[in-house]
């Protein structure tokens, strides 16, 4: 776990509720984007991305997601959801969640998000400003 939030310095962690888990008696594969999402926007709110929505309405809107399961997850459990970045261009970004288990001591889940910057005034998209773009590559992995 040690090495896990070394490689994640932005994590959130997640209880497994009972209610999440399906018929086959594991998580079902849809919570897993509820807790992609859980964890991109509290590291949206580490890194102040959501401060500049509210002054300038260029915020945050998600163009893609992927989700590989390598690893049923049952109740109970926590979850830590570690973010990295990587491919940063000028409008957009790439989001990456590991999902460790600390029940089964082991990554289950892998996922991605394309997070495309969004000016919600003129309907377009918009450009990461410097200061973004400076937050996002501490987080940056390869």
């Amino acid at each position: 776990m040690d090495k896990f939030l070394e490689q994640y310095p932005i994590n959130t962690q997640i209880v497994v509720a009972w209610g999440e888990m399906d018929a086959l008696q594991h998580v079902n594969n849809v919570v897993y984007f509820r807790y992609f999402e859980t964890a991109r926007i509290d590291f949206f709110n580490q890194i102040n991305l959501l401060d500049e929505l509210q002054t300038t309405a260029v915020g945050p809107v998600i163009s893609e997601n992927q989700a590989r399961y390598k690893r049923p997850v049952t109740f109970p459990d926590t979850l830590t959801v570690g973010v990295s970045i990587n491919d940063i261009k000028d409008d957009r970004f790439m989001m990456h969640y590991s999902v460790y288990s600390q029940s089964q001591q082991a990554v289950t889940t892998l996922g991605s998000s394309l997070v495309v910057m969004f000016n919600f005034k003129t309907g377009k998209k918009a450009k990461l400003t410097p200061t973004l773009i400076d937050a996002l590559k501490t987080y940056q992995q390869a």
